[in-house]
C-alpha cells in the first residue's frame, strides 16, 4: 500500500487489540489508529473528528459491551459517509453476517484470520470491493445451491449478466476479477453493478448480496 490509511479498531479485548495493532502497524502504511473498547465511546470521538482524521477503515467487533457491533453500523455510516466498515469476529453464525452485510458492512472477517489476510481485506474494500472470510463464502456458495431452484418475482428486476455479477459478488469477488471471469471491461462490470445498486436499492455489494439471499434471488 503506498498511501497512510486512518484505522479505528473497536474491540473490547485488550490483548487481542494491542497485537493487532502491532501487527497491522508492520504489515500497511498507517496514518494513525483509533482504538476503543466499546462502540458508543468510538461514535462519540468520531462525532468530534475533523475532516484529516476521520477513518478510512473501521475495524469491528460484533460481541461489544453495550451496543453491538451489527446495532453500531448505521450509527457509524450515519456519522461518516466515507468511513468502511469490516467485521472482525469470531462469530460464524449465518445469521450475523447476513445482517451485518445488510447493515452496511464491507467486509466480513474472522478473528482467525492473518494479518496478510485482513491486510488485503483493508485493500480490496477501499478500492470499492467487498471482503469476506472464506469459511463465510462457502456459507454463501451454499445458499445460492439451496435457493437455485426459486423464480421470485424479484429475479424479473435483474438481467441475466446482472444475476450474473451478483452471484459472483456473492463469492466475494472484486471488480477486477469479475471482469477477468466474464471477459468484460472493468467499466461495463462498474455499469451492471451500479444498476444492481440501484435496482435493489442498496448502497454496496454485501447489502447487495444479502437482499439477494432474503428476497430468493440467490
Amino acid at each position: 500500500m503506498s498511501n497512510k490509511y486512518n484505522i479505528m479498531l473497536v474491540e473490547d479485548h485488550v490483548g487481542y487489540r494491542t497485537t493487532l495493532i502491532r501487527a497491522l502497524k508492520c504489515s500497511i502504511d498507517i496514518g494513525c489508529i483509533h482504538e476503543f473498547s466499546t462502540a458508543e465511546v468510538a461514535l462519540r470521538k468520531l462525532e468530534q473528528m475533523g475532516a484529516e482524521e476521520t477513518p478510512d477503515i473501521l475495524l469491528l467487533d460484533l460481541n461489544l459491551p453495550g451496543m453491538t457491533g451489527i446495532e453500531s453500523i448505521s450509527w457509524f455510516n450515519k456519522y461518516s459517509e466515507k468511513l468502511k466498515i469490516i467485521i472482525l469476529t469470531q462469530s460464524m453464525v449465518e445469521e450475523d453476517i447476513l445482517a451485518a452485510m445488510s447493515a452496511g458492512a464491507s467486509g466480513y472477517l474472522l478473528k482467525s484470520s492473518t494479518v496478510t489476510q485482513i491486510s488485503e481485506a483493508i485493500q480490496s474494500v477501499l478500492d470499492g470491493g467487498a471482503s469476506i472470510d472464506p469459511k463465510m463464502a462457502k456459507f454463501i456458495l451454499k445458499q445460492i445451491e439451496l435457493n437455485s431452484s426459486k423464480k421470485p418475482a424479484l429475479k424479473k428486476t435483474l438481467s441475466d449478466r446482472e444475476l450474473e455479477i451478483l452471484q459472483l459478488l456473492a463469492q466475494g469477488k472484486v471488480r477486477k476479477e469479475i471482469s477477468q471471469e466474464l471477459d468484460i471491461t472493468i467499466n461495463t462490470v462498474a455499469y451492471h453493478v451500479d444498476h444492481i445498486y440501484e435496482k435493489l436499492e442498496v448502497v454496496n455489494a454485501p447489502a447487495a448480496v444479502a437482499k439477494g439471499f432474503r428476497s430468493g434471488l440467490l
